[in-house]
């Protein structure tokens, strides 16, 4: 099983399970296979651990102290659409597994499950990833070039300087493109849940990054203005200016 994402650097697994014993059992197994593992004993820290650390998988137990696995999920991947959640669960009635899958996981496993099992099933869900990593790693906006391999923007080959945090942010836009995004989110998904910003923090990126990929930054097409919602991105240059 390949542990690496396309750049090459070691995948993360977030574990969230509060049976210490299964934690402990999971958390060794999977390091045997070479994951980095992360670990959370409640809901509400797996959220916050998931939303700060950006793993590549999450390993999510659906009876939870406090926030349960559902609601967990479903708060995750309002905030981050890419990511793979695995929901491990002691109950395999259909109901259950379809709540989990409506709400946004993307595989289910039963308890008592082996170890061949549980790693087929993440391989799985991480060959996915992988592929859509690879296939969004050089975007075109316009005459920007976006290279996420290299970090770089250019317009029309020639360089354009920016930061790991304006990739990031722009790396988020596209992902999801055509989405009214509200500053609160974006700030979660791309500064992390524990990051004490404001609805400022994210204009003020906004406007650097418009500078570098807009044609006219005060009046944009790509990036624009919902007032009063936040924002929404698109490749395609939009009617509608800031």
């Amino acid at each position: 099983m390949s542990t690496k994402s396309p750049a090459g650097r070691q995948e993360t697994i977030l574990l969230v399970e509060d049976d210490l014993g299964l934690r402990l059992a999971m958390t060794k197994t999977l390091r045997s296979e070479g994951f980095r593992v992360e670990i959370a004993g409640t809901g509400k820290d797996g959220l916050e651990a998931a939303l700060a650390q950006k793993p590549d998988l999450v390993l999510l137990d659906v009876m939870l102290p406090g926030m349960n696995g559902f609601e967990v999920c479903q708060r995750l991947r309002e905030a981050d659409p890419e990511v793979p959640i695995l929901m491990v669960t002691a109950k395999g009635e259909e109901p259950d597994k379809v709540r989990g899958l409506r709400l946004g996981a993307d595989d289910y496993i039963v308890k008592p499950f082996g170890v061949a099992e549980l790693c087929a099933r993440i391989d799985a869900a991480l060959r996915r990833r992988r592929r859509a990593e690879v296939e969004t790693e050089v975007l075109q906006i316009g005459d920007i070039t976006a290279d996420f391999r290299a970090h770089t923007l250019s317009r029309r080959g020639q360089p354009l300087e920016t930061t790991a945090l304006e990739m990031r942010l722009l790396r988020y836009f596209l992902r999801h493109e055509g989405t009214l995004l509200p500053r609160q989110r974006i700030l979660d998904a791309v500064w992390g849940a524990d990051y004490f910003g404001t609805d400022r923090t994210v204009d003020n990126f906004i406007n650097r990054l418009r500078a570098k990929i807009e044609d006219d930054p005060k009046n944009p097409r790509h990036l624009v203005t919902v007032r009063g919602a936040g924002y929404r991105f698109t490749r395609a240059p939009s009617a509608d200016g800031d």
